[in-house]
C-alpha cells in the first residue's frame, strides 16, 4: 500500500466516508463528516498511523485532502 493510499483509507475511516469521495480538493467542513471533532480524530489517526506529532500549526493549517499530502511531506512521508 502506497502513502497515499494509507491516507485515504485514514481519511475514509476517520471521517467515516467512501474513500470514492477523498480527492486532492476535499476540504475540511466542505461535507457534514470533516467538522472539527472528526478533525481531530483525523489528525490523531495520522500522528498513529504515520509515526508523526503534527504541530499546531501544521494540523490547523489542513484543510484538504492536498494540504495533508503537503504537510506529511515536511515529515519525511513520500507521496
Amino acid at each position: 500500500m502506497t502513502n497515499e493510499q494509507k491516507l485515504r483509507v485514514i481519511f475514509a475511516e476517520s471521517l467515516g466516508i467512501d474513500e470514492g469521495q477523498i480527492t486532492d480538493e476535499l476540504t475540511y467542513n466542505s461535507i457534514p463528516e470533516w467538522d472539527s471533532i472528526a478533525h481531530m480524530a483525523l489528525v490523531s489517526e495520522i500522528d498513529d498511523q504515520f509515526d508523526t506529532m503534527l504541530d499546531t500549526d501544521d494540523v490547523l493549517d489542513m484543510s484538504t485532502f492536498a494540504k495533508a499530502k503537503e504537510i506529511l511531506t515536511k515529515y519525511d512521508v513520500e507521496f
